[in-house]
């Protein structure tokens, strides 16, 4: 069985989830996978397995998507990931261990880091003078290094002087990532038939930690954007969802919609919530990762690992 983490040094919003994601469906067709997560938010304590019944309460609202976009693998927490491991490690032949970085008591097999492109390029300092968990040096711990949410156009000599910021060990690999925007899902993850343009007011909902770029993809669409903004992993009330459906029906624009993420869109599935939701047009904005360099070298990183241990690393 293989290991692998993805994790940051910084608090929050570097593109773990997608990368995660990316790594399912890169093995699930060969390998019985399993993902193990902390489960910020949740309301449970301990060792718990997802299944088609639970949702963001009992497990996290990264968790809840990753069992709802692939019902077919296994999804569950621990705050204790040595724990977790213990209890999959059987029946499975790789786990992944989302936000795991900083969890010391493991020592993956293969250590996935990802980097902010903005904050990687600004000074580094630790909490609470800055944004970072740990020191910078702890970057090399990680044998693969991912620049997350690059500009499309980066380029050479932005590359070169991150890797020289970086400053690869010997046994590293740096790689550079893009967000690539999915079309829009309605609240049942269908494809929704929408055109965003200038004459359409959009009314974003987020609470997830670094909410700029997906805000930055709107506003490239339309400059008519009313954002409702609330901390990372923030549960959603009905005062909450209230006040946007009131902010919504009283705009007098003759073309809006909601916009939310797909992270989002777990915590807002609690029954209270259901019957003023139901008269909102509220749509999904799913992301994925496209790499700007190498891709196949990373995939082929990955199932080598992968085949080379296939007990217990």
């Amino acid at each position: 069985m293989s290991v692998i983490s993805v994790g940051n040094l910084e608090v929050g919003g570097a593109g773990k989830s997608p990368m995660t994601e990316y790594l399912i469906r890169l093995l699930k067709n060969q390998y019985k996978l399993a993902t193990l997560s902390r489960g910020y938010g949740r309301t449970t304590q301990g060792f718990l397995m997802a299944d088609a019944t639970t949702d963001a309460s009992q497990i996290g609202d990264e968790p809840t998507q990753f069992k709802s976009k692939f019902p077919d693998i296994t999804v569950a927490v621990c705050e204790n990931r040595v724990v977790g491991i213990e209890q999959l490690k059987a029946d499975h032949d790789v786990i992944l261990l989302d936000d795991a970085y900083q969890h010391r008591a493991v020592k993956s097999g293969l250590s996935i880091l990802l980097f902010d492109y903005k904050a990687v390029t600004h000074p580094q300092f630790l909490l609470p003078a800055g944004n970072l968990r740990e020191p910078f040096s702890g970057r090399w711990r990680a044998d693969v290094i991912v620049i997350s949410k690059c500009p499309e156009d980066i380029s050479d000599k932005k590359r070169k002087e991150i890797g020289y910021k970086i400053t690869l060990l010997p046994y590293q690999q740096l790689y550079f990532s893009v967000i690539d925007y999915l079309p829009l899902q309605d609240m049942a993850g269908q494809t929704a038939s929408v055109n965003i343009d200038a004459n359409t007011t959009v009314f974003l909902l987020t609470g997830i930690a670094n909410p700029a770029p997906l805000l930055s993809h709107i506003k490239n669409q339309t400059l008519s954007v009313i954002h409702h903004n609330y901390a990372d992993h923030h549960s959603f009330s009905l005062k909450n969802i209230t006040k946007l459906a009131n902010d919504f029906n009283t705009c007098t624009s003759q073309k809006k919609l909601i916009i939310t993420t797909e992270k989002d869109a777990q915590r807002l599935g609690v029954h209270e919530l259901q019957q003023t939701l139901a008269t909102l047009p509220v749509l999904v904005q799913p992301i994925g990762i496209k790499f700007l360099n190498d891709q196949q070298m990373f995939d082929q990183t990955i199932f080598d690992y992968v085949r080379q241990y296939p007990s217990h690393h």
